[in-house]
C-alpha cells in the first residue's frame, strides 16, 4: 500500500470532504440552482459550494499559501512561494448533465528563489468513481493504493487519444477541427469526455496513450502535469518553448508518443 506523506493527505482530506455534499447534489442535479458565468458556461451552487470548502480546508491547514481557483481567482497569501491551484469541479457540464465523468481537482505550485516553478504535489479525485489520482515530485503517480506508470505503446497507429473541443463563446473551434482532422489519420482512435484533469490522469493510468488540447487554463492542467510526469510521461506546451502550466496548449504522453503527437499538431 502506498503511503501519501502528511502535505499529500491534507489534499486528500479536503477533496474527500468537498465531494460529500457534491455526490448528494449529482444526485439530485435536475433541482440544482443554476447560473450562467458566460456563454455556455454554466456555474452552478455545487462548483462554487465546491470551491468555498476547498479554499477553506486548505487554507486552515497551510495559512500562509495563495490561492488560485476558477471561481475565486488569486488570492495572495504571505507565503509568495507555494500557491493552491484548484478546479472545484472540473467537468461541470457533465456534472450538470449527470454524467459521472468529472473531477475535483488541486495541485501545489512551488517557487524557487531562481523564480522557476513547479508542481510539487497533486491531486484529482473522481468522486462517483471514487478514483484518487494523487502523485508527489519525486515519489512517482498512484490511483488510489496502487502505483500507476503510462502505457508502452509507441506508435500513433496503435493509440488511443484524448482531447478537449471548445464550445459556444469559446474561441480556437477552427483550429480544434484541424487538429482533430490531422491527429485522427495516424491514431486508433480520438476520445473528448470533457474534463482535461481526468485525460491527465488516464493517461497517467495507461488508459489513453496521449493527450492534447489548446485554451486551457492553469486550474485545468496544474495537478495533471505532475501526475503524468511521475507516471512516467512528458507534458509540453505543443509550441516549442511554451510553458505547459499557463494551459495554453498542451500535449502530454510517452516520449515516444509525445513527441510523434507533438509534432503532428505543430503542422496542423
Amino acid at each position: 500500500m502506498a503511503l501519501a506523506s502528511a502535505l499529500l493527505q491534507v489534499m486528500m482530506d479536503a477533496v474527500r470532504k468537498t465531494a460529500r455534499p457534491m455526490l448528494r447534489d449529482f444526485g439530485e442535479v435536475a433541482h440544482l440552482q443554476v447560473s450562467r458565468k458566460g456563454p455556455g458556461d454554466f456555474v452552478t451552487a455545487a462548483d462554487v459550494k465546491a470551491e468555498d470548502t476547498l479554499f477553506e480546508l486548505l487554507m486552515k491547514a497551510r495559512p500562509g499559501y495563495s490561492f488560485l481557483g476558477e471561481e475565486r481567482g488569486l488570492i495572495e497569501g504571505t507565503d509568495k512561494t507555494h500557491m493552491w491551484i484548484v478546479d472545484p469541479i472540473d467537468g461541470t457540464t457533465n456534472f450538470m448533465h449527470a454524467m459521472p465523468h468529472f473531477a475535483i481537482t488541486v495541485g501545489l505550485q512551488r517557487t524557487h528563489p531562481d523564480g522557476t516553478a513547479e508542481i510539487v504535489a497533486a491531486v484529482t479525485y473522481n468522486p462517483v468513481m471514487n478514483e484518487m489520482f494523487w502523485a508527489e515530485k519525486g515519489k512517482g503517480c498512484y490511483l488510489n493504493d496502487s502505483r500507476i506508470r503510462l502505457a508502452g505503446r509507441k506508435e500513433l497507429a496503435d493509440s488511443l487519444v484524448s482531447t478537449g473541443l471548445p464550445f459556444i463563446g469559446k474561441t480556437g473551434h477552427a483550429q480544434a477541427i484541424k487538429d482533430i482532422h490531422a491527429v485522427g489519420q495516424r491514431v486508433a482512435g480520438i476520445r473528448r469526455l470533457g474534463a482535461a484533469s481526468l485525460d491527465f490522469a488516464w493517461v497517467a493510468a495507461g488508459r489513453y496513450d496521449a493527450f492534447f488540447e489548446r485554451n486551457l487554463k492553469p486550474w485545468d492542467v496544474a495537478a495533471g502535469i505532475l501526475l503524468v510526469t511521475e507516471a512516467g510521461g512528458l507534458v509540453t506546451s505543443i509550441e516549442q518553448d511554451g510553458d505547459p502550466k499557463n494551459g495554453k496548449t498542451i500535449v502530454a504522453g510517452n516520449p515516444d508518443i509525445h513527441a510523434k503527437l507533438r509534432k503532428v499538431l505543430q503542422a496542423a
